[in-house]
């Protein structure tokens, strides 16, 4: 039989593009799951928010951050920006991805080595992102 369950954590941001280190929140929740093997999925249910997994080494993060804000500047004339100014926060999180998917193997989650796992603000600061947790298996 397979289970499924849902938990949530809330992560505060403080600029208006960063990467949030949310590893260690997300493998106590599958640790706390007691699941052997199976899958979960981190899922930031924002359109201006992102999740990515990449090495926390922080002259990489800024690098990260630098070619958000490069490949999706602020102000740049897009068209949503007429109704809330936004406009490249939601165009970011459509290219990076609001989700990952990671599997549960031996009751750890599988990753790099170096793989940390980041909700990505694009639209910050904020007071509280939702980060939304799925870990299914058995």
């Amino acid at each position: 039989m397979t289970d499924a369950s849902f938990d949530e954590i809330q992560v505060p941001t403080s600029k208006r593009v960063e990467l949030i280190d949310i590893t260690n929140q997300i493998e106590d929740i599958v640790r706390s799951k007691k699941i052997r093997n199976g899958l979960c999925l981190v899922y930031a249910p924002h359109a201006t928010a992102a999740v990515i997994a990449n090495e926390g080494e922080s002259g990489l993060i800024q690098d990260i951050t630098n070619k958000i804000e490069k490949d999706f500047p602020k102000n740049a004339g897009w068209l949503h920006d007429r109704i809330d100014n936004n406009a490249s926060a939601h165009i970011a999180s459509a290219f990076i991805g609001s989700s990952r998917t990671f599997p549960i193997q031996n009751g750890r989650l599988v990753r790099g080595t170096w793989q940390r796992i980041f909700l990505v603000e694009l639209d910050g600061p904020r007071h509280r992102r939702r980060v939304v947790v799925e870990v299914i298996g058995n």
